[in-house]
């Protein structure tokens, strides 16, 4: 008797052949990408070359001065510093040369195994490199030390590059190997290299390690990267971009020096402060901080610029424009996130150092504020007692910086025209219920914020819930969203004692019970019914339930059931003080009420009123302008007042602003 597997009819002639298709369209794809992983060593090793050749610009004037009646260095320094180098140039320069016409004259026959072959087999140099690694170092530092003219013009803190570039050889040639087809003529020759670059890496794997650190630290220390990001320092009264590093001794704050005659990127240092002598709170009083701020009109305007060039970037990379068209504009969104991201943060963070100096920086969002909060407290708990570093070190940690940094692009979360997932468009609804998890009664109260043009702002607040251990809130706030990708949640007790109130940054706060967050993914958002779930946060547990309505759905106009209008109450001046009356969120119930109290011309609404949030009162405002059977620029008059603002010499900034959005308004139906 035949199995089941002896009775299934053979494959037919079209099923066969569409395998053999996909067979080789995979192959295809294959041999694609092993020309993308070689186009990236080529880039890759011309980088490389240009760091050998900057540490290299000095050495044959310093050879001829050695000979003369005042040497800036000895023979015996200078071959201690530039150590077999020129012999690791001429074999990237001669690797290079090799790769780069084959590349260019691609085909998926083209052969480089035997480029890769005779690299491996030259990785004696290296070894030699890294024996002497650690005078080459020390030399170079004491020279820089006792004489400024080398100091000023050597780029000896580029000594590391060599020591890192061997330890990357196994990764390339992994990649390369992953593209290339067994069949392929390359194939033996890269395993082979693989196989010499394997047993070099893993002989000289434990000593390459602290030769690394030691380019940034001293001997018998540990210095690792532990956190880095761009801020906001305010340097009297006026606003510098920086990029922040966190070591696991010390804070360093530096600047992104301007690239010029196509130099690679490099830092220059600003301050650093050891984490022991570091403090959150001034010795002294300290005088409150005075934060310049930017009028909310500025801060539209950019982000209707970064709207306009991430649209047309993605037009253009869907026409398969020049690359030259979408670098440009590349740069101009880069330019304008990094306005951006200098322009809106207004949250201090404030850092003390014990001898007496202060420094503030500026964030746009409290939970990445207590994110660095905690992390620099729970450091300095670890952390002991460092030397202050040299020049010559804080150099080579500074350029280091570079090859450390894990925050590369401005905005800070996602760079969003690559992103396959853009974010959510649209409304979300919030219920905040309830809270567990407390070991004693608080004053509890939570606030809401999501992302928007890739930074996060807060968004909404709930009412504080006084003296319990499980707080129910079950608020409901409506959220916009503009491309967003993650809800943030933080909890707070009160204090209503001033004297037991926070005192960092030199003003009293709350203090931050638990933070937690969730990401809104498109696919499971788009379900219609509500979600529930759970942030847990430093043994506290709150649970929400959220519902997204995307723009298109959000916004359908119904015609009015009253013939008759609504009427209007005035908005004290003392709430018009308030920061972020129509941005942040209004409770939903409140809102609710508010609308029906106006729709049946309540006559006690102004009761009402004076008992609720401002943010419910602006929300119902803006509710009204949302449901108007009739948008407020009509759809048949729309064109003309658009035709009316053409002309941005005309109007101050904010008109042109309002133009774009009401362009955005007419699209989707929307009304502000």
């Amino acid at each position: 008797m035949c199995s089941r597997d002896d009775e299934k009819p053979p494959l037919s002639p079209s099923l066969i052949e569409k395998a053999a298709q996909r067979t080789e369209c995979d192959l295809e794809k294959g041999l694609e990408m092993r020309k993308w992983v070689l186009s990236g060593i080529l880039a890759s090793e011309e980088m490389y070359l240009s760091h050998l050749e900057a540490l290299l610009l000095p050495m044959k004037p310093l050879k001829a001065a050695a000979t003369t009646s005042q040497p800036v260095l000895t023979v015996a320094q200078i071959e201690a510093i530039f150590f077999k180098v020129p012999e690791l140039y001429e074999i990237h320069k001669e690797f290079y040369d090799g790769l780069l016409p084959r590349v260019q004259q691609w085909s998926h026959h083209q052969r480089v195994g035997d480029l890769f072959q005779k690299m491996a087999s030259q990785l004696g140099v290296y070894r030699a490199f890294v024996d002497n690694y650690e005078l080459a170092v020390e030399t170079a530092e004491k020279c820089c030390q006792a004489n400024t003219q080398f100091a000023e013009i050597s780029e000896v803190t580029l000594l590391y590059k060599p020591v890192d570039r061997v330890t990357r050889s196994t990764l390339v040639l992994h990649d390369l190997l992953k593209h290339t087809p067994t069949s392929h003529p390359d194939h033996p020759l890269l395993q082979d290299a693989l196989r010499i670059s394997q047993n070099f890496l893993s002989s000289i794997n434990e000593e390459s390690a602290p030769r690394r650190q030691s380019m940034m630290v001293k001997k018998g220390e540990s210095r690792q990267l532990l956190k880095d990001g761009f801020m906001v320092e305010l340097v009297e009264g006026a606003r510098k971009l920086r990029h922040v590093f966190l070591f696991s001794d010390l804070l360093l704050c530096a600047k992104l020096k301007k690239q010029i005659g196509g130099k690679s990127q490099q830092y220059d240092s600003k301050f650093y402060i050891p984490l022991t002598e570091l403090t959150f709170q001034s010795p002294e009083e300290t005088e409150p901080l005075t934060i310049p701020q930017v009028p909310d009109e500025e801060l539209d305007a950019i982000k209707v610029k970064i709207s306009h060039l991430r649209s047309e970037l993605q037009r253009e990379k869907r026409a398969n424009k020049a690359s030259k068209v979408i670098d440009r504009l590349r740069k101009k969104l880069s330019e304008q996130e990094s306005l951006l991201l200098l322009m809106s943060p207004s949250m201090p963070l404030r850092l003390y150092h014990k001898n007496g100096k202060s420094y503030a920086f500026l964030m746009s969002s409290d939970y990445e504020r207590a994110e660095w909060r905690e992390i620099l407290k729970e450091q300095q708990k670890k952390c002991i007692k460092t030397p202050s570093l040299s020049s010559m070190e804080l150099q080579m940690l500074t350029s280091s910086c570079i090859k450390l940094q894990t925050v590369h692009h401005i905005p800070l979360s996602i760079n969003r025209e690559d992103d396959e997932c853009p974010g959510l468009c649209g409304f979300l609804n919030v219920i905040v219920h309830s809270a567990c998890g407390l070991k004693q009664s608080l004053n509890l109260y939570c606030t809401l914020e999501v992302d928007s043009f890739g930074f996060f702002s807060n968004k909404a607040k709930t009412r504080v819930y006084r003296y319990t251990t499980e707080p129910k809130w079950n608020e409901e706030f409506e959220i916009e969203l503009e491309g967003s990708q993650t809800l943030r949640l933080l909890c707070y007790e009160k204090c209503y004692n001033k004297t037991k109130q926070n005192k960092e940054d030199g003003e009293s706060t709350d203090r931050i019970m638990g933070k937690g967050q969730i990401l809104l993914d498109p696919q499971i958002m788009q379900v219609k019914d509500w979600q529930r779930t759970v942030i847990p946060m430093n043994g506290i547990e709150v649970k929400l339930s959220v519902k997204f309505t995307s723009r298109e759905f959000s916004l359908k106009r119904m015609p009015s059931r009253k013939p008759m209008g609504v009427f209007g109450v005035k908005i004290s001046t003392k709430r018009m003080e308030e920061v972020g009356i129509y941005r942040v969120s209004g409770v939903a119930t409140d809102i609710q009420a508010l609308k029906m109290a106006f729709d049946t011309n309540n006559k006690d609404v102004s009761v009402m009123m004076s008992e609720m949030d401002v943010n419910a009162i602006a929300g119902t405002l803006k509710l009204y302008f949302r449901e108007l059977p009739e948008p407020l620029f009509t759809d048949d008059l729309y064109p003309n007042f658009a035709g009316g603002i053409s002309k941005p010499l005309s109007f101050p900034l904010w008109a042109t602003s309002c133009k774009t959005k009401m362009a955005r308004t007419s699209r989707h139906n929307e009304r502000y």
